[in-house]
């Protein structure tokens, strides 16, 4: 997806200052970065901090891109920065460092959901449940479940993003995931125990 969106456009043009390809790349990737800014941080202003000086900064240092990364990993990776900057300074006291000596717990609450239909499991308020679940999650696990599993990053880039090891990066995805099933366990269990007491209407 994001592979894709890469090559609608020219390195080339971006480095020389084409505005009307700046102008598309900007209208190609705020809705996405603007979302995973409200996703990250939980406030529209702060997400509109980080889509702005995303792009302010992408401006200013476009004529160093090299393609060694793609645009999109590069635009992620200064607007994660920026998100990273501010929760740092709302909340320093926030670990966003290694992994060491963070083993964490395994939940022991997990439910196997798979026999609920697909309806029930997209509905809004499971939808509104998952996205609280997302915020609850420590901002380290949060931004790898979002680049991973909602953005569609590959490991590799999700890794370059943040610039830590893709062991890490799947370190900390596995955690996330696991967090997230537990807490919405206890939602989807009570329906698939509901569903159970059921009479089969055949």
């Amino acid at each position: 997806m994001n592979e894709d969106r890469d090559r609608q456009f020219s390195l080339e043009a971006l480095r020389n200052g084409d505005r009307d390809e700046f102008a598309r790349l900007v209208d190609t990737f705020s809705g996405a970065i603007y979302r995973l800014g409200i996703k990250m941080l939980g406030n529209q202003q702060d997400a509109e901090d980080v889509l702005q000086n995303t792009f302010l900064k992408a401006l200013q240092y476009m004529h160093t891109l090299e393609g060694r990364s793609s645009l999109s990993t590069w635009l992620y990776r200064i607007a994660t920065n920026e998100a990273l900057m501010l929760i740092r300074r709302h909340h320093p006291e926030t670990d966003l460092g290694t992994d060491e000596g963070d083993e964490g717990t395994r939940p022991e609450n997990l439910v196997d959901w798979c026999c609920l239909p697909e309806e029930e499991l997209l509905s809004e308020e499971g939808r509104s449940l998952l996205d609280r679940a997302i915020q609850s999650l420590p901002e380290k696990l949060r931004i790898v479940f979002l680049l991973r599993d909602i953005e569609g990053f590959s490991i590799e880039s999700t890794a370059q993003i943040l610039s830590i090891s893709e062991t890490a990066v799947k370190t900390r995805l596995l955690r996330a995931r696991l967090r997230l099933r537990e807490d919405l366990s206890n939602y989807y269990g009570e329906r698939v125990r509901t569903r159970r007491q059921i009479p089969d209407a055949r």
